[in-house]
């Protein structure tokens, strides 16, 4: 049986609903608005009408504020409509109701389902309450839910049918790989796919879906670098400063020898630092096969005892998925971000907030086409990174967002945050053959698979609808376990390697920690059921992580990570034949 209860703050501490209301009038310019209501829905499935009657005054409202109902308020005249999430998209309102059931009691998790109700009230056209619905449901992560009851909460899903392979594909010519790239919407580019194709003709057979998607997560932009690995071979500056700074970098390549490598953003990136380790400089960096933060060491005085530490950093640019979902891409922004750091054992404790804006008081009439209004992208980034910063307590020391016309096209998002953590927390070992590989925290679902590959493709005024699943949803709570089981020493001496959940997911993830694995996707826990291996394989759910464990110390890690509440599951096992 599905439980329906509307919750809606009482006149006064209807926040939410006065602000909307002012946006509505000041930034759509709808005058004739009179009055907004906000109504939280909730339905629940899998408890009695005892646990629900219990839950609703401590779970779903706060009675000094709330007024709550079992039935949809009387609105009178007003227009009305509900907004829910996307199947398949995370809800945190919802999720956390669920899990408050549970801890009262103390049974299994009750499925929960979320929507909002707005109530326009005013004389509107028809026009005016499409431009409100327009500006509240961002058709990424949203879309406008039935005021219908319901009478199961079960999500219809087809089962995963058999992987497809690409038949013909070897018999390709550049036209069909050409083709072939554009129908399934790859990132890699003609001269990839040729190289593809020349790899499965030596394997005489053609290459599966997953293989190919992979394979594209892999090579793209954000994985690899492409853009900061061209060779930029004709270079004009006009600005004196930064030809003085060019001329620099020339000359410290010139003295570390690196005049046959090609001139490259990411050379110049990393010049400074080799330049620095060369001449003896740079002494206290810590280097590792590790694809984590950056780390250095350093003596931290703990109670009057000097102690060998990590200190760590690390910055990351959201850009692309704050431009297209500003709640979901600032959260994982700072999310994502603090995993590196974290997937080096360390505790993040400080952060940093850079951001780039066009005007955000300009009418939402001069949004440029197929890009959510400027205002909306400011405030609701805002929110995110803030909602995820405070619920996994991290400080933000410094915020800053610059307006300039430059950034109309694209939004800049980045997040920068330093850890650290005791040196002899810090295990690092190459796996070996018999090793397993644990998959810790979140599930995966289809939100954040293609984010690596969508960062690297041209967007045009369609991106805002055909890259929903591209942007994951920051479940900060979970990574919060993550941190405080990584404060752990017996935890962390168990680890050979960790990698940390980013862009490419399971197979990406997991393929960075060792050169020969397998892995088995069967195993990998899903927040639903109804994903391929395709979809196993590559998508980038947040609050992750992936450790190398000897296969004697699994059941004591596994224990540790069953006390802070986190799941973890054993997915792959190190080989000694080096594929994947």
């Amino acid at each position: 049986m599905v439980f329906r209860v509307y919750v809606e703050k009482k006149p006064g501490f209807d926040v939410e609903a006065q602000q909307l209301a002012g946006e509505l009038r000041t930034i759509l310019g709808i005058e004739a608005l009179e009055g907004v209501r906000i109504v939280n829905r909730y339905d629940v499935e899998g408890i009695s009408q005892e646990l629900f009657e219990q839950a609703t005054p401590t779970v779903f409202s706060e009675p000094q504020v709330d007024t709550v109902g079992a039935d949809l308020p009387d609105f009178g005249d007003a227009a009305v409509f509900a907004v829910e999430y996307l199947p398949g998209q995370f809800d945190q309102r919802a999720d956390s109701a669920s899990e408050c059931i549970q801890l009262i009691s103390q049974g299994e998790r009750p499925t929960v389902r979320s929507a909002k109700v707005y109530a326009l009230s005013g004389a509107l056209s028809d026009a005016d309450i499409e431009a409100v619905k327009h500006y509240v449901i961002n058709p990424v992560e949203a879309r406008e839910a039935s005021l219908e009851t319901r009478t199961t909460l079960k999500m219809e899903v087809a089962q995963p049918g058999k992987v497809e392979v690409i038949d013909g594909f070897n018999d390709l010519d550049d036209a069909g790989l050409q083709a072939f790239i554009d129908e399934r919407g790859l990132a890699m580019d003609l001269a990839d796919a040729q190289f593809c194709q020349r790899y499965f003709r030596g394997e005489h057979r053609d290459p599966s879906i997953t293989e190919i998607k992979v394979i594209d997560t892999y090579w793209s932009d954000h994985c690899r670098h492409t853009t900061f690995g061209t060779q930029l071979e004709h270079i004009e500056i006009d600005d004196a400063v930064v030809r003085a700074a060019f001329d620099r970098y020339m000359a410290m390549r010139h003295e570390l020898g690196r005049d046959e490598r090609p001139v490259t953003l990411m050379d110049m990136g990393t010049i400074g630092a080799k330049w620095l380790k060369t001449n003896g400089i740079l002494k206290n960096l810590d280097e590792s096969d590790e694809i984590n933060a950056c780390t250095v060491k350093v003596q931290v005085d703990v109670d009057g005892e000097m102690q060998d530490w990590l200190f760590l950093f690390k910055n990351e640019t959201h850009n692309h998925p704050t431009e297209i979902e500003p709640f979901g891409g600032a959260a994982t922004c700072i999310g994502g971000c603090i995993r590196d750091p974290l997937s080096g054992r360390s505790y993040v404790y400080q952060a940093m907030r850079v951001t780039g804006a066009a005007d955000p008081t300009v009418p939402v009439s001069q949004t440029l086409e197929g890009k959510l209004p400027q205002r909306k992208l400011v405030t609701t980034a805002a929110a995110g990174y803030s909602s995820y910063g405070n619920q996994i307590g991290l400080a933000t020391g410094q915020v800053d967002e610059l307006y300039h016309p430059g950034y109309v096209a694209k939004r800049m998002e980045v997040g920068a945050v330093v850890g650290a953590t005791p040196a002899d927390h810090v295990r690092r070992e190459e796996p070996a053959p018999g090793d397993r590989i644990i998959l810790l925290g979140g599930r995966t679902g289809r939100d954040g698979i293609g984010g690596a590959t969508g960062a690297s493709k041209s967007q045009n005024v369609e991106s805002l609808e055909d890259c929903g699943a591209e942007v994951q949803k920051g479940n900060a709570p979970i990574e919060r376990k993550l941190q405080r089981l990584f404060r752990r020493g017996d935890a962390c001496r168990l680890i050979k390697r960790c990698n940390d959940f980013g862009a490419g997911g399971v197979s990406v993830a997991t393929g960075e920690i060792a050169d020969g694995l397998d892995i088995d996707l069967n195993t990998v826990p899903k927040k639903y059921e109804g994903l391929d291996g395709t979809e196993l394989a590559i998508s980038e759910s947040q609050e992750r992580m992936a450790v190398a464990i000897a296969a004697e110390d699994v059941d004591e890690f596994l224990g540790y990570a069953r006390e802070e509440n986190l799941e973890a599951t054993v997915i792959a096992t190190v080989t000694e034949e080096k594929t994947l």
